[in-house]
């Protein structure tokens, strides 16, 4: 059976766990398996807390919801980092912003941290 794309959404490594698990192991197919195992390697941040961080970063950011999925991903610890998911060329931001980016994705890493 077809299966038909009904929405396009990004989203985060972690809800991508998230969904797979909820699923059950036992009912996924062999490329829904490899998902899985490469998403619990790589995710940084649980579902939950990127759902939260996705919109905290929303609310305080001018970024569009590709460029948010992309920054928690990856959770960029430096100013360095964090402007190589922000070359698009569509606008330069300031050094004030990009810390407070930071600001937020460490609270959300000390945050993973004590669980």
């Amino acid at each position: 059976m077809a299966r038909k794309i009904l929405k396009i959404k990004p989203i985060t490594v972690p809800q991508v766990m998230a969904i797979l698990k909820a699923i059950g192991e036992e009912n996924l197919d062999q490329f829904q398996r490899r998902t899985l195992d490469y998403a619990s390697k790589f995710a940084k941040i649980s579902a939950e807390a990127s759902e939260k961080l996705m919109k905290e970063l929303k609310e305080k950011t001018e970024l569009d919801e590709e460029e948010i999925v992309q920054i928690i991903n990856c959770m960029p610890k430096s100013i360095e980092e964090l402007r190589i998911f922000l070359t698009s060329g569509r606008r330069i931001m300031e050094t004030s912003k990009l810390e407070m980016i930071l600001q937020i994705l460490d609270k959300y890493r000390e945050n993973e941290g004590k669980d």
